[in-house]
């Protein structure tokens, strides 16, 4: 089973942008987490949505993936996780948005990345491309 984490992240006006990068930057190294499922864990942003309206605010986006709700509660109590929420976020934020889900099991082929492989032009195949 993985789980999948995702955040939206949203700084009050002031925040510099020169803090951002910095928690930004941190925010990344979370990805080094024993509980993050094959060092799974992206952050995005600004966003580029069209029109920008559609982000509703929201600067950054963190997507990472965990094996199971054990191994999310560990990244969210780990003290590394902590100390970037409480030193770079928390403090500035003027909203957050959080959803986790369990990826459907006909559908958990698509979190094992090690089952695809390049394909000659470049592309990626799926496992039963692979197959053929």
């Amino acid at each position: 089973m993985t789980l999948i984490h995702m955040v939206l992240f949203k700084f009050r006006p002031e925040v510099t942008k020169e803090h951002k990068e910095t928690f930004v930057r941190e925010l990344k190294k979370l990805k080094n987490l024993s509980c993050v499922k094959d060092n799974r864990l992206i952050v995005g942003g600004p966003s580029v949505t069209d029109p920008i309206e559609r982000s509703k605010g929201f600067e950054f986006a963190l997507l990472s993936y965990h094996e199971n709700r054990a191994a999310l509660d560990e990244y969210q109590a780990s003290k590394e996780h902590h100390w970037v929420t409480q030193t770079y976020m928390f403090p500035y934020k003027e909203d957050l948005c959080r959803f986790d889900f369990e990826v459907d099991e006909a559908d958990e082929y698509m979190c094992d990345f090690t089952k695809f492989a390049a394909k000659p032009t470049g592309g990626l195949s799926t496992p039963e491309e692979q197959s053929i």
